[in-house]
């Protein structure tokens, strides 16, 4: 089957598609993304990402390159050309073509690149059974971390980092010493007492939109929760950790900086959120 991208109002073959040399989303990653992740032909939590895009948008003062309902039909049209039933969908705004310069150009129409990608398999042989090692990292990002930015170079060299020490993901941390968030994931804990534990959002993260689909479930099965930051050394004691982020939903970590967590093995509450995630998006109450 070809592989099919969006750019600008066109479905082209994926190897033929392509946008300007002075696109400032390529010259100077003036630009937006979203990722929603298609589960069993499901779109999961299509709302909750394109209000983010929205807040985005308007957060860089960028305008929607089409409308939001011609953008989630593009989306799930390309999604059909592509055959995807499990993947995701990556969608990406820039502020458009104009000569290189830092100050905004004079109103021109936005640029839109839509690409899809299979996924076969949720998690990786082991993770669900083992959990996985984070590494921790100081967090060297902008101050704007609530706008889901295309400005990923310090989310690369953290995974980069993870990836040589044979983690899974990098955990930021902040000069005071408290976790502010994955480089692609939400952080959590569940303390020794079971109160699970999340960063609450500002500036200072991204609010995922799994995170708050999470948070929901946790309220609904009633499990104490605190929205605050945590430091480094309340997850190493801490009964349980995990991440989450919409190609993961809840993923048990088991190891932070070489050290185990817990039991040394993935535990109730991050199993038990990520199964009633899943099972939100295949009844499509997501």
């Amino acid at each position: 089957m070809a592989r099919w991208a969006y750019v600008n109002g066109r479905y082209l073959p994926h190897d033929r598609a392509a946008v300007h040399i002075e696109d400032r989303g390529f010259q100077l990653a003036d630009g937006v993304y979203e990722v929603v992740t298609i589960l069993d032909g499901r779109f999961a939590d299509m709302d909750g990402h394109l209000d983010r895009l929205d807040r985005s948008l308007t957060a860089l003062g960028i305008p929607w390159p089409v409308s939001r309902r011609v953008l989630e039909r593009v989306i799930r049209e390309l999604a059909r050309r592509n055959g995807i039933h499990d993947g995701a969908v990556y969608m990406q705004v820039s502020r458009g073509v104009a000569p290189r310069d830092f100050r905004f150009p004079s109103p021109r129409p936005s640029s839109l690149v839509i690409t899809t990608r299979r996924v076969r398999r949720w998690a990786q042989p082991g993770q669900l059974e083992d959990g996985v090692p984070v590494i921790t990292i100081p967090d060297i990002r902008w101050g704007r971390r609530d706008i889901k930015t295309t400005g990923l170079l310090a989310q690369v060299f953290g995974k980069q980092q993870a990836a040589e020490a044979g983690a899974f993901e990098a955990w930021m941390v902040d000069p005071d010493g408290t976790v502010t968030e994955g480089c692609s994931s939400n952080a959590w804990i569940v303390t020794a007492e079971g109160m699970l534990v999340t960063r609450e959002p500002s500036h200072k993260i991204l609010n995922g939109v799994t995170r708050l689909a999470l948070l929901r479930l946790a309220r609904a099965a009633e499990l104490p929760i605190e929205e605050r930051p945590f430091t480094v050394a309340e997850a190493l004691a801490a009964r349980e950790a995990f991440v989450s982020s919409a190609g993961t939903f809840a993923l048990p970590v088991t190891r932070i900086d070489g050290h185990t967590v817990g039991t040394g093995k993935p535990g109730p509450v991050a199993l038990g959120l990520r199964r009633a995630y899943i099972d939100d998006v295949l009844r499509g109450s997501l």
